[in-house]
């Protein structure tokens, strides 16, 4: 990572204090997922936001992208407060690449971090709904990672960050009874199981709002600096919630005795 041009004799730390003159500004990451986004929040304004929605490797955009709207907006990185960071669950390597990036950036500007977790910060893209927020992002095999919250004037977890097969996830939906609203990258791998399963009413967040958002991580970012959650660069981890692939068969395949065929290039799946 090339942090050429963000590091340079950093001065003190400022933290935000009510009734300060001076601004607050959070940098926000999001990389949990497909999308690359990058954003800058201004006490209670969103600055700049640039967001990719495509099949581009995260770590040959995140650092342009946050050097193309420090220009635009002309914004002194020395006087950023804090670095928000989309913290998981999602991608492995997503999200390693945006932790790498904050960390660096961190370190560089003598600056904390706001772990905000992605489930989090994408059930505030839909602040001021009264329905139950449903955000999924594919985990495979049949599973979405998912949380449940209300955020109608504040965000309330009903249901934290997890791992659940889509059935089981319809069928809690359904015996809630409540009005869902969906979104996230998950959402056409249960779209038509929804349609068939769920008695309750439901629709999909528009495009928009349909998609994890760098915005949200730094306004949820904002929002938590205030309330002092923060960790130094040094120290944070993503929360990757259950482990990647890689290890699942290292684990199935140890379990099985089957750790040459593993070696092999043979997955556990595929061992007769």
């Amino acid at each position: 990572m090339n942090l050429k041009g963000w590091a340079a004799e950093c001065p003190p730390i400022h933290f935000y204090l009510s009734g300060e003159d001076r601004e607050m500004i959070i940098l926000g990451i999001e990389s949990a997922a497909l999308t690359a986004s990058v954003a800058v929040v201004t006490d209670d304004l969103l600055t700049a936001e640039y967001t990719v929605n495509h099949k581009i490797t995260h770590s040959q955009t995140l650092l342009p992208m946050l050097d193309e709207i420090v220009r635009m907006t002309q914004t002194d990185k020395h006087a950023v407060d804090a670095i928000a960071v989309s913290a998981g669950p999602g991608s492995f390597t997503g999200l390693r690449i945006g932790a790498a990036t904050a960390k660096g950036l961190g370190l560089a500007l003598n600056r904390p971090l706001v772990p905000v977790p992605t489930l989090d910060a994408a059930a505030f893209n839909l602040y001021g709904t009264e329905a139950l927020i449903c955000p999924v992002m594919d985990a495979r095999r049949n599973q979405v990672y998912n949380g449940l919250y209300h955020c109608a004037d504040h965000l309330e977890t009903v249901e934290p960050s997890r791992a659940i097969g889509i059935p089981e996830l319809l069928e809690e939906l359904n015996r809630r009874g409540e009005r869902v609203i969906f979104l996230g990258d998950g959402v056409p791998v249960l779209r038509e199981a929804a349609e068939q399963v769920l008695t309750v009413p439901f629709s999909f967040a528009p495009a928009n709002s349909g998609r994890l958002r760098a915005a949200s991580v730094a306004a949820l970012g904002a929002v938590l600096f205030r309330e002092g959650k923060t960790v130094p660069a040094d120290a944070f981890a993503p929360d990757y919630l259950r482990k990647s692939q890689a290890e699942r068969e290292f684990d199935e395949a140890k379990k099985a005795g089957r750790l040459k065929e593993l070696a092999a290039g043979i997955a556990p799946d595929r061992v007769e």
